[in-house]
């Protein structure tokens, strides 16, 4: 195959990756996800986190302390069974930050590369991973990106995501923007904010003993 200046790229890169075959394997990882991130620094698709695919020590990947999603074991041991048989069909989506990888989706297949020994073996330790756009540095925006991934499966639970909207409020969110950003209607905004830490959202706001309508 031959570009436009008349360049066998494939056949040059195919040479250069020759000695690869002779380097140990955490060697060839780290080379291979430098090229990776190369050609996805180049990809018309560079936008989309997914373009690009490394394999990460599973000890750098880390949970986050805000999913509010939760696997029952008989679908834990599915998906076990799943990445055990078919391999890992979808990275771990994560956020890159101090030398870790924090978990933006994907927490159980991230337990399942941690913890089920034929699938650590397998994978050498190494676990999938993309890496969220790096603009999302934010807390707020990597939660609404956990809740998006959750909901589009139609997983969460309730408790936990009325303390996700209690924390989005306590980061100066406004109804509607968490509306927006979690694909939710008022109403629902409304209903979580009331479940939980509703004595604390007020508590700045004075009241009269009776009702006041205006008129």
């Amino acid at each position: 195959m031959e570009s436009l200046f008349g360049i066998d790229i494939v056949g040059r890169v195919k040479s250069a990756l020759a000695d690869l075959a002779n380097v140990d394997d955490a060697e060839k990882i780290r080379i291979i996800n430098e090229i990776k991130l190369i050609l996805h620094d180049m990809s018309p698709f560079k936008e989309e986190p997914v373009d690009c695919v490394i394999w990460v020590p599973g000890d750098t990947v880390v949970a986050n302390n805000y999913n509010p999603n939760n696997v029952a074991p008989p679908e834990m041991r599915l998906l076990e069974i799943s990445i055990a048989e078919d391999g890992y069909t979808q990275p771990v989506v994560t956020w890159k930050s101090d030398g870790h990888h924090e978990v933006v989706d994907g927490f159980h297949r991230t337990r399942v590369g941690k913890e089920s020994k034929s699938v650590k073996k397998r994978t050498r330790g190494y676990l999938p991973v993309t890496i969220i756009n790096s603009e999302r540095l934010d807390r707020g925006d990597r939660i609404a990106s956990t809740i998006r991934h959750n909901r589009a499966r139609g997983k969460h639970q309730v408790q936990a995501m009325s303390e996700i909207i209690i924390e989005l409020k306590r980061r100066m969110w406004t109804d509607e923007k968490i509306g927006l950003e979690l694909g939710m209607e008022a109403d629902e905004v409304l209903r979580l904010s009331q479940i939980s830490g509703l004595a604390e959202m007020f508590v700045d706001k004075e009241f009269s003993e009776a009702w006041e309508i205006d008129l």
